[in-house]
């Protein structure tokens, strides 16, 4: 009886100790071994033919942390059960590299069938996406996997919108333990990566205090006050495909896209972590990805929650 109830015990050890998994690495070494190397040559060819889908895939893995956590809810469809994230105020119009998901979830099914996340695919390809265009290197933790549902009312509450100020933005990031260094690094990401005339027109119009008289004439000449709203411009127009330090003397140069992008600029506290990292591409990288680590452990279903999906789009 007593040999009986120590394997009991043992037993309901050893599952809560899966239920409460740590990402790590190393998480697919043995179950697939060549995972890394699937997405990585995946993303080599998108990225080759259209340099922004690096910046497109890195907004994706960005949005689906915010929401829920990092759990591939973000590139689930409607159901009749919820409504997704894609149309969220944030994500509507905007969000790219679905396809290029579902690609890379096929490739890596070819080799390891049902056993890699749609989700840890994600984190591996945002990345895979910022090295292929000249940034920095991080180890992704791997084990996530993928959530049975998505949320539009969570995507619409949680992602911070491109006219918030800077105490939103500080507050939106401190809700998912990200410090507001954190938040600024993390910002670096828009050296990468296109904008809608209709998420910065307003800033361009209507502001005339804390953005650059030129940086404006340029792009009203791409943005009308009416229609136009799908426009493009670059969030970095220096360098658009290559993530360095470029958006943050931009934002010194009073040359940010959008609201939320100068308001790190402006007079506040993340003044001085702009001019460290517009002086130090080294203190940019070491920070951008600490934190993208930091970001990729937000709430990751790990154990027996959630499944690994068949088709990144829909639940099993």
């Amino acid at each position: 009886m007593y040999f009986i109830a120590r394997i009991s015990f043992l037993w309901l050890l050893i599952c809560a100790n899966i239920i409460n998994a740590q990402l790590t690495p190393n998480f697919y070494a043995r179950s697939c071994p060549k995972l890394h190397n699937i997405v990585r040559t995946t993303m080599a060819l998108a990225v080759a033919r259209e340099p922004r889908m690096g910046a497109s895939i890195l907004r994706l893995f960005f949005h689906d942390c915010f929401v829920n956590g990092c759990d591939g809810s973000v590139l689930l469809e409607d159901t009749p059960a919820f409504k997704g994230e894609k149309n969220a105020y944030a994500n509507q119009n905007s969000l790219k590299g679905f396809k290029l998901i579902d690609i890379i979830k096929k490739n890596v099914e070819a080799k390891c069938k049902n056993t890699v996340s749609c989700s840890d695919i994600l984190a591996l390809a945002a990345r895979d996406g910022v090295v292929l265009l000249g940034g920095p290197r991080w180890t992704v933790p791997l084990g996530r996997r993928d959530a049975r549902f998505a949320s539009l009312n969570a995507a619409n509450v949680n992602l911070p919108p491109p006219t918030a100020n800077l105490a939103t933005l500080i507050s939106i990031f401190a809700s998912k333990n990200l410090t507001a260094r954190d938040m600024t690094a993390l910002s670096g990401a828009h050296t990468i990566g296109m904008a809608r005339c209709s998420s910065y027109r307003s800033h361009i119009y209507n502001e005339a205090n804390n953005i650059n008289a030129g940086f404006v004439a340029a792009r009203m000449s791409t943005c009308p006050s009416v229609g136009g709203d799908d426009n493009l411009a670059p969030l970095d127009m220096n360098t658009p495909n290559q993530f360095d330090n470029s958006y943050f003397r931009n934002l010194m140069a009073r040359q940010g896209l959008l609201h939320s992008d100068q308001e790190l600029f402006n007079g506040g506290s993340q003044d001085a972590w702009v001019r460290l990292y517009a002086k130090s591409n080294y203190a940019l990288a070491q920070d951008f990805t600490a934190a993208m680590i930091k970001m990729g452990n937000i709430s990751p279903l790990t154990g027996f929650n959630g499944e690994i999906r068949r088709h990144c789009r829909f639940v099993n």
